[in-house]
């Protein structure tokens, strides 16, 4: 039991004497329990500034052609899926009926006419009252108004394309009645088309109309489309505190669809030196995000504000300086706390440094739960 007792002893005096004067490797006094870390130091290195967003393809214009008038369809005039002309004709429904009532209401307004210059004759002769020459003229002029609405119902009977443009699969067949309004083909410009997209408000001081922006597509994985931003909508969305943006790309080849999705790159600056940290090394309690760093052997909490992501990396705009050296593992054991002891993992710190000039996306703006590792959701 001597010799036990005197070997427990040996071994407690060879700990404090390793830890003197601190008490151990990480500087906390003797017997204190250090928590195994990961650790990384925050190294500058060159980032592009660029915004990443996914979207998608729509048309610069699109229009339901739907007859203004009832009637039966005597003629179709195109092939599903081709490019037609602006004002081209692309129905035509019976105009039997229409043709008629435009004859009609034109010999009755000739009538009229012919009235109205007899009675002007008459009155140079005193031989007709005012209130007569009057009642003429304004039969004249409704007789004119019946023959120009019948001459419109007539035209109605031709439905053209408003717009040069793509038509779609058409809905209904030659000697089909179709009521009014009834949809008939789907009528779409693709040269340019457009890509809808969303930008949080954080971004959206650093996009504005004409800026240009790089565009590719699952479909294209090739290829690179270039366009150009042409319109930011002034309302944010309150649930999502996002605003919708609209750029246009050229397609003269008409190989882009409207309802493709795309992924956009958004160049808003030249490089400059940026802190970036491991994603996972960075925690959120309600609006606050913060880290936990190492001074002297223990953590300590350091609020931050974020900018640009990459994949698995943030930005970190304020709160931190090159060098620090920030828990990126076992931060969110519950035992973590300021002031606690931490014991890095042998082989885990490393400087945050990587490849110059990589494009970064600028983060959301979703809550996280408190004291989990904060990312893009």
């Amino acid at each position: 039991m001597a010799a036990t007792l005197l070997a427990i002893a040996g071994c407690k005096d060879d700990g404090a004497a390793a830890g003197a004067p601190g008490g151990g490797p990480g500087g906390g006094p003797p017997g204190e329990m250090k928590l195994p870390v990961e650790a990384a130091t925050l190294v500058p290195r060159p980032l592009s500034a660029t915004i990443i967003a996914s979207g998608t393809l729509r048309a610069d214009e699109s229009v339901i052609l739907r007859p203004e008038v009832a009637g039966r369809i005597t003629r179709i005039t195109f092939n599903e899926g081709e490019p037609v002309a602006n004002g081209q004709v692309l129905f035509v429904l019976d105009s039997a009926l229409a043709d008629a009532e435009v004859r009609e209401a034109q010999a009755m307004a000739e009538v009229t006419r012919t009235a109205v210059g007899r009675a002007d004759s008459m009155a140079a002769r005193s031989l007709i009252s005012k209130a007569e020459i009057d009642k003429l003229r304004a039969d004249a002029a409704v007789m004119n108004a019946r023959a120009a609405s019948a001459r419109t119902r007539l035209a109605k009977t031709q439905i053209r394309a408003p717009f040069a443009g793509h038509v779609g699969l058409r809905e209904v067949s030659v000697g089909e009645f179709v009521s009014a309004g009834q949809e008939l083909v789907t009528l779409v410009r693709l040269d340019p088309i457009e890509v809808a997209f969303s930008l949080p408000e954080t971004q959206l001081s650093q996009v504005a109309v004409g800026q240009s922006v790089e565009v590719g597509f699952d479909a294209y994985r090739d290829r690179r489309f270039a366009g150009v931003v042409v319109a930011i909508d002034p309302v944010i969305d309150p649930a999502s505190r996002s605003a919708r943006v609209r750029a246009r790309i050229a397609n003269p080849e008409g190989l882009l669809r409207p309802g493709l999705s795309a992924r956009l790159a958004l160049g808003v600056g030249a490089p400059r030196d940026a802190l970036m940290l491991p994603e996972q090394a960075l925690l959120q309690q309600g609006d606050e995000r913060y880290v936990y760093k190492i001074v002297a052997g223990k953590a300590k909490k350091a609020v931050v504000k974020t900018g640009m992501r990459l994949p698995g990396e943030v930005e970190i705009v304020s709160g931190l300086a090159a060098g620090d050296q920030i828990i990126t593992a076992g931060q969110a054991k519950p035992m973590m706390r300021e002031g606690a002891g931490v014991m890095v993992v042998a082989g885990s710190d490393a400087a945050t440094a990587a490849p110059a000039a990589e494009p970064a996306r600028a983060e959301g703006d979703k809550v996280k739960p408190a004291d989990k590792p904060a990312t893009d959701g």
